[in-house]
């Protein structure tokens, strides 16, 4: 039986079952969809006029990631789909017809990167050949918090190998696992890592949500390339437990979305005080379930914001697209104040000595929790492993493994002096020190440069970028479109003190509404 006559019979059972008004069609076309550009608001109005169902929209969904993704302009966004998507959908549309909704995100497609661990068909590989057959004994806490909200966990996402942090010369969206992810707005232009394949997969309007990761750069960047929204919440809003590990210190999941609007649904869904990671204890007082409360349009009036120039003279183009939104930012009646350093250039040689510590203990404790079935035990066998496969070293090393596997545990001096520095410095004599001298209630800056031309033998490009104050303070940064140069988007960054959403997502929900500056890729070959 074709895949196509199956869709057509399931289609019209639920047809007869759910009895939407208006039968929909799903087009092949890769820019014309009909869900494009859909919203977790339009989604739950048209379920309740009874437009579509879950499951239609669910298939929907997963006929284009076919279509587009796996086959046609072979994005390599996706890892895999889950086998059980349609079925849970049908579930959920049980849910929401005996008004059983189980939270905001109930009946809402979402992809997680494949660091996440789900308990389910699907594998967790971090991008690693290594692990094409590791499943997690247990959801991770993400996983766990989007299925009780109501998600439909849709796929996994590719990504940079080892969340970018396996070697030198790499070249972010490749893995060994699923190849090189490509941007959608110019095939041969890079989607930036390491959550690239979860990027993409919103840009291209192959899922509603998908759920990133960063260290320092792997949720603003690619959201900065692939034109859409990134949240990169304070360290310990959301729990990292069973995700595959660098940094205890820098790590954090969080949401990427076209709008505002639905990266701060999906936010809300997520945050919790989770046992298992220590870190979320400090959320305590300082973390809400909706933050859409602050969605307001005037949350630019009054604001103090500081202009981080050291991330600008990289790139004249982006340094256009900034000063154009400055002087709207002065015209909407915020206050800018130039700002020349936020930390010292030391504080970058703590972070990676920092990472190097934390990214052997957190990967050999995350093997210890796949159980004595584990397809790999310890980072030895890992490396080991490496040096033997005919594909993983093919295009750039293993460098920072072998850098990482020589470290001392976390109770040596190196260690604890490495990142008493980097608190002191990324912190106190950082963020929170030109803040409080200014009075600002945020930072901003240009996110990164226009995708560079992906490169598999010289690796990356990078141009310019200011994620490193936030992330190695572990404060938080939202990234939302600004502009485009030549139709390739670029971001704008805001950020500032620990646990200051509220104030960054009213500042950044109002540029956007006033601005709009997302744009739909067209998947041009050049």
């Amino acid at each position: 039986m074709s895949r196509l006559y199956s869709f057509l019979i399931v289609s019209l059972i639920l047809l007869i079952s759910c009895q939407p008004k208006e039968k929909k069609t799903f087009p092949y076309s890769s820019t014309e969809f009909d869900y494009n550009e859909l919203t977790i608001s339009e989604i739950h109005k048209s379920l309740k006029n009874g437009d579509y169902s879950i499951a239609e929209l669910t298939q929907a969904y997963i006929d284009r990631i076919n279509q587009i993704d796996k086959n046609g302009y072979e994005l390599n966004s996706i890892i895999v789909i889950n086998p059980d998507a349609l079925e849970i959908a049908q579930e959920l549309d049980k849910e929401f017809k005996a008004g059983e909704i189980r939270g905001p995100l109930h009946g809402i497609p979402i992809v997680l990167k494949d660091n996440i661990d789900t308990h389910d068909k699907m594998p967790t590989t971090a991008g690693s050949r290594a692990l094409s057959n590791s499943f997690p004994l247990q959801d991770s806490y993400v996983a766990k918090k989007l299925r009780e909200a109501g998600a439909i966990i849709l796929a996994k996402a590719n990504l940079s190998e080892w969340a970018n942090f396996r070697g030198e010369l790499s070249s972010s969206g490749w893995s060994g696992i699923n190849g090189q992810t490509k941007n959608p707005y110019v095939l041969s232009r890079n989607p930036c890592g390491s959550s690239s394949g979860s990027g993409v997969a919103v840009s291209a309007n192959l899922t509603i949500l998908a759920i990133g990761t960063e260290t320092n750069g792997s949720i603003v960047c690619p959201s900065n390339n692939n034109g859409i929204v990134g949240i990169k919440p304070t360290v310990g809003l959301i729990s990292r437990s069973g995700i595959v590990p660098i940094s205890f210190t820098q790590d954090t999941p969080g949401p990427m979305a076209r709008t505002v609007e639905d990266a701060v649904i999906c936010l809300g869904a997520l945050v919790g005080v989770d046992n298992m990671d220590s870190k979320t204890l400090e959320s305590k007082g300082k973390s809400f379930t909706d933050y859409t409360k602050f969605l307001i349009n005037d949350g630019l009036e009054g604001k103090r914001i500081g202009l981080y120039t050291k991330a600008l003279g990289a790139h004249y183009k982006v340094d256009k697209l900034m000063n154009e939104t400055v002087d709207f930012l002065k015209s909407k009646g915020v206050e800018i104040i130039e700002i020349d350093e936020i930390a010292k250039p030391e504080v970058d040689i703590f972070s990676f000595e920092i990472m190097l510590y934390e990214y052997k203990d957190g990967l050999n404790n995350y093997f210890k929790s796949l159980g004595p079935d584990a397809p790999i035990k310890n980072l030895d066998e890992l490396i080991e492993f490496n040096k033997n496969d005919s594909i993983e070293l093919l295009h750039y090393n293993q460098e920072y493994l072998l850098m990482a596997n020589k470290k001392g545990d976390l109770s040596s001096k190196e260690y604890k002096n490495a990142l008493s520095k980097l608190i002191k410095g990324a912190r106190k004599n950082g963020i929170d020190r030109v803040m409080d001298k200014y009075n600002l209630d945020a930072i901003i800056a240009p996110t990164g440069s226009p995708a560079w031309k992906t490169d598999l033998l010289n690796g990356d490009h990078y141009m310019m970028g200011s994620s490193s104050p936030a992330a190695q303070s572990g404060y938080p940064n939202i990234t939302v479109p600004m502009g485009n140069v030549n139709g390739l988007p670029v971001g704008v960054s805001f950020f500032g003190r620990a646990w200051s959403e509220p104030v960054l997502i009213e500042i950044a929900y109002s540029y956007e509404q006033a601005t709009k500056h997302r744009i739909i890729p067209e998947f041009k070959s050049e």
